[in-house]
């Protein structure tokens, strides 16, 4: 029994030295972690849970009003809103055309600085001052190029015979100018990084290749595709979930109009909550569009890793 007693008492003195040493040696890094972290609790995950629960109330910004329960209310009506619908239906446009003519374009201009050149530094410094120039800038300068039958994109068919067009009076056309507008400001981002991907593919890979007579497209498309395939998919989530985040440029040349056609949710949820006060509907469209891009996140990490995991293998 005392033999039983002492075994114990060794072994509880030992995980405390054991679980005193793991302190002494993680307890600095979690120190530093620690600010950030309460920083993350306090700015993304408080709000988070915060509107999580308004989107379940009739909530009331009056200080001291009672907020009504109202269960899943808000996202039944969200399900049953033809606008909300349009809205999303819109954000799905804006995304395939966003994030295939970014990542096309941003590859071939990484293809063609990755070679050399004469002006090669001023094609890049030309292709990436869209991405530093503010989103309010270039929205009210597209909006200007676009707005009107004096527009300067109406200049321009008249002076090669073709009739005006009302570019923001409609949905497509509305959606155009915006999908333009992405495309042109984000090129020169996945440019920088598809050239850095570029960068670090080993030449000797393209010299065997070569050897072996593959001329350049069978070398790209057997050598650089699959070097940059992880680079790939990470520009393709980041403009995804970009995408979906539609607000500046939308807001400024259309602001969802005419008559809600060309609007999308971000800009949906903003006026029901802003305008109308409606803070419940507004949360709950606003998970509904979270719940949206984490499924599109998730099965495009899924897909990405299976892709990498046969390319190594």
């Amino acid at each position: 029994m005392s033999g039983h007693v002492i075994t114990n008492s060794v072994s509880r003195r030992g995980g405390r030295r054991s679980f005193m040493a793991l302190v002494r040696r993680a307890g600095p890094a979690y120190a530093f972690l620690l600010p950030g972290f309460v920083v993350f609790t306090l700015v993304m995950v408080y709000p988070t849970i915060k509107v999580f629960l308004v989107s379940l109330q009739n909530w009331s910004p009056v200080p001291g009003a009672q907020n009504e329960f109202v269960g899943l209310a808000n996202y039944v009506r969200a399900a049953k809103d033809p606008i909300v619908w349009r809205a999303l239906e819109n954000s799905g446009l804006y995304m395939l055309v966003t994030v295939l003519g970014q990542m096309v374009l941003g590859l071939a201009c990484a293809l063609a600085l990755n070679a050399a050149f004469r002006g090669r530094t001023a094609f890049r410094v030309m292709i990436y001052v869209p991405v530093i120039t503010s989103w309010v800038v270039v929205s009210i300068l597209f909006r200007y190029l676009f707005q009107g039958d004096g527009s300067l994109a109406n200049y321009v068919l008249a002076a090669a015979g073709h009739a005006p067009v009302i570019w923001l009076g409609g949905r497509w056309t509305g959606m155009a100018v915006t999908c333009a507008l992405g495309v042109w400001k984000g090129v020169g981002w996945t440019m920088l990084i598809f050239l850095s991907a570029l960068q670090a593919v080993p030449a000797e890979l393209h010299e065997v290749a070569e050897v072996d007579g593959a001329g350049w497209w069978a070398r790209f498309l057997n050598v650089t595709v699959p070097a940059i395939r992880r680079t790939t998919f990470f520009i393709a989530i980041m403009l995804v979930i970009g995408a979906f985040n539609v607000y500046i440029s939308v807001a400024l040349i259309t602001n969802g109009g005419p008559a809600n056609l060309t609007q999308v949710p971000l800009i949906y949820l903003y006026q029901q909550a802003f305008n109308f006060l409606d803070f419940g509907f507004g949360s709950a469209i606003a998970f509904v569009l979270t719940a949206i891009i984490l499924a599109l996140s998730l099965v495009q990490f899924s897909v990405g890793e299976r892709v990498s995991g046969d390319a190594v293998a």
